[in-house]
């Protein structure tokens, strides 16, 4: 009975050691996932690429002067017709030409002093090109001065200036992305190489927005693409 006895309280033991055992080898895997769960490295990728506008908006910005309105009115319907064909004889479309409306003050009324203005009116208007066609309005631009000699008296306009334009980003999105995520993967393996571990999956990843920029200020017409990309890889042991 006391043999059987111990027999029993023999196998209990052996029993109780193996599963602490068992419990102790699944709590260390555990940990060992858990701590590997942790080891991981935060780099950036960055992709750019020099691209050319795809589209131009060009303000051609007049002046007169006149001391009737109607009379200053017609005048500048005159002038406006004078840019519209000078544009259509360029090359561009009518439907890309627009207008804005006539900005008209009372010289007379701002005056201060003696010096009385000749002219009581002052209007500044504005036509507008909006065209793909970039190139041509570049050499239109260098053309401008036909307008003078037509008797068009051009005026600086620092709130509309010509501008430059970059609108087919969806075209190149796909490829910046992978070449950010490349570059991204190429520094952490090196930081992993440099660590004595490799690799692993994507823990997190985040791309960032995409930024066009003008590639110098003499060159407003060719521009950088500019996107960095965001990435948490996991490490593991090599």
């Amino acid at each position: 009975m006391n043999k059987i006895s111990s027999l029993s309280a023999a196998i209990l033991g052996i029993s109780i050691g193996l599963g602490i055992l068992l419990g102790s080898l699944f709590l260390a895997n555990a940990i060992y996932k858990a701590r590997a769960t942790e080891r991981f490295v935060t780099v950036k990728g960055l992709a750019e690429r020099e691209v050319d506008a795809d589209l131009a908006i060009w303000p051609i910005t007049f002046k007169d002067v006149g001391n009737d309105l109607i009379q200053l009115q017609k005048l500048v319907e005159k002038r406006r017709l004078v840019i519209t064909n000078f544009l259509v004889e360029k090359g561009f479309d009518e439907k890309d030409i627009s207008y804005s409306a006539p900005r008209i003050t009372d010289a007379q009324a701002d005056y201060y002093g003696n010096n009385r203005p000749s002219y009581r009116y002052r209007v500044q208007a504005t036509v507008t090109l909006r065209s793909p066609k970039v190139k041509m309005v570049k050499e239109s631009m260098e053309a401008s001065g036909d307008l003078v000699s037509k008797g068009v008296v051009l005026a600086d306009n620092w709130e509309n200036r010509t501008t430059f334009l970059f609108t087919s980003l969806n075209s190149i999105k796909p490829e910046m992305i992978k070449e950010a995520t490349i570059n991204a993967k190429k520094a952490a393996s090196t930081f992993a190489e440099d660590s004595g571990s490799k690799v692993g999956k994507i823990r997190k990843a985040s791309q960032g927005y995409f930024a066009i920029n003008d590639r110098d200020q003499n060159s407003p017409d060719k521009k950088i693409v500019r996107v960095v990309t965001t990435m948490e890889y996991f490490l593991v042991d090599d």
